[in-house]
């Protein structure tokens, strides 16, 4: 079946286009808010051949495809849906009520789609750190002093530039999600980050001070900031909105952007900045004395209990603060214990295909626990583990186990939204053997906790 016939039928079994409100999709899933639940054949879409799983979760009807997969078989269904679109959300949503389910649903649409920018950024900080290493350059007779200043300055302009206009990108998503027009979203995210501003790093550091205007309002650069640029998106789209409504058609080109980028900046750098900013950093220094608890307390919590987030659709909340770990100093401290739980689900997987005496389980076992190895989780979680539970419950021990470890050796990425065999990219240091270590500790007790009293063979899905 290709990607179009596989559009088709899932179209038909959820009731058709008239019973789709509108659809998009993440790394791994289409995602479908429906109008009527009572019309899909659940039953129907799963025996699909390239469909992993399945479930409801805040609101929408989510079909695990696979990454690579959920893209082609995307484009297929969106023109099938009246023409509704993935960003075809805010006509139909304007009519919800904000809960914490939209909202943590809203919030994951607008970093989605940045984070394969900033695993670029990874990769090129990993190649980097792997190239000027002594160790390495020993190998053909060169020192980290033969490096040419235009290479680093090369390698400088991959690793630093997604991270200095990280409000443009951050800005730019959020008019988009929001209904607002993109361009005014990068422009007002560049302008949180002008050069004519105090860099938010030399302040930091010490090395510059703040602008200080009316006598008590410090303003700065934001260079690496997300809450800001998030609520600065959020609030200017609104304004351009609310512009557009009410300004004739004939000044609508000169007047509706003008003051949406004056109210927008002025909002920003005086009331948003300031404030979010500081509640940013707040997040960020609890999200660190919760990993660096003694005794590896926090990586063990972390670890064990990090992959309820993927079943509550909240782990798109990790996103913000690994982005804004990475922002701040170059590291991101929830990625080497998060892999471990991903690891553990492979290892319970893995156990349960080998055990496992029915067919079925078998085919969606094995390349599910490949799946987890590359760092996606879902059709092990939903196709497997968690519809067995205990094999949940093992992966969730075995990731804990791991976690404590990665927080005992502290381990930490130069990048982000790599796990697993993929993740080691992130890792090209002196870090990597304990990476390696880690992984392969949360993969073997989830798979011997699984193994030994976590399945038996009978069971079958």
């Amino acid at each position: 079946m290709n990607y179009k016939e596989s559009a088709q039928k899932i179209l038909e079994f959820v009731g058709g286009a008239e019973n789709v409100q509108s659809v998009t999709h993440c790394s791994t899933r289409l995602r479908i808010i429906i109008k009527d639940q009572e019309k899909i054949d659940v039953k129907e879409v799963e025996a699909l051949d390239k469909v992993s799983g399945s479930f409801f979760n805040f609101g929408q009807y989510q079909i695990i495809l696979g990454t690579g997969v959920v893209n082609k078989v995307y484009e297929e269904f969106a023109p099938l849906v009246d023409g509704q679109t993935a960003n075809s959300t805010e006509e139909t949503e304007e009519k919800q009520k904000m809960t914490f389910q939209r909202a943590i649903r809203i919030f994951g649409d607008v970093f989605v789609p940045i984070i394969p920018v900033l695993v670029a950024t990874g990769l090129f900080m990993g190649l980097r750190g792997l190239l000027t290493q002594e160790a390495v350059l020993g190998v053909v007779g060169l020192t980290p002093e033969d490096i040419p200043q235009q290479f680093l300055l090369f390698t400088q302009i991959l690793t630093d530039t997604a991270f200095a206009f990280l409000p443009a990108l951050v800005a730019w998503s959020t008019f988009r999600i929001f209904g607002g027009t993109p361009i005014l979203g990068i422009v007002l995210g560049l302008m949180l980050v002008n050069s004519v501003l105090p860099n938010a790093y030399e302040v930091g550091q010490q090395a510059a001070e703040p602008l200080v205007f009316f006598g008590f309002i410090k303003v700065v650069g934001y260079q690496g900031s997300v809450l800001p640029a998030f609520v600065t998106g959020i609030l200017g789209s609104k304004i351009e909105i609310f512009l557009r409504k009410r300004i004739p058609n004939s000044l609508d080109l000169i007047l509706t952007p003008f003051l949406t980028l004056l109210i927008g900046l002025t909002l920003a750098l005086f009331i948003v900045g300031p404030i979010f900013h500081e509640v940013e950093i707040g997040v960020l220094h609890a999200v660190e004395f919760l990993l660096n608890l003694p005794f590896g307390i926090g990586g063990l919590v972390y670890g064990s209990f990090g992959q309820l987030l993927g079943i509550f659709g909240i782990h798109h909340i990790l996103n913000f603060l690994e982005i804004s770990m990475l922002a701040q100093d170059g590291w991101n401290y929830l990625n080497p214990i998060g892999t471990c739980g991903n690891m553990a689900q492979a290892g319970a997987v893995l156990a349960v295909a080998i055990k496992t005496i029915s067919p079925k389980m078998k085919q969606i076992a094995f390349p599910s626990a490949l799946s987890a190895m590359l760092g996606i989780t879902e059709p092990a979680v939903f196709g497997v583990t968690l519809r067995l539970v205990k094999p949940f419950v093992m992966s969730m021990i075995g990731g804990g186990v791991g976690g404590f470890l990665a927080s005992i050796f502290n381990l930490r990425a130069n990048g982000m939204a790599l796990t697993g065999i993929p993740g080691t990219l992130l890792y090209l240091n002196e870090q990597l053997p304990l990476y390696l270590l880690v992984n392969l500790v949360a993969f073997g007790v989830a798979f011997g906790l699984t193994w030994t009293i976590g399945y038996k063979k009978e069971q079958e899905l």
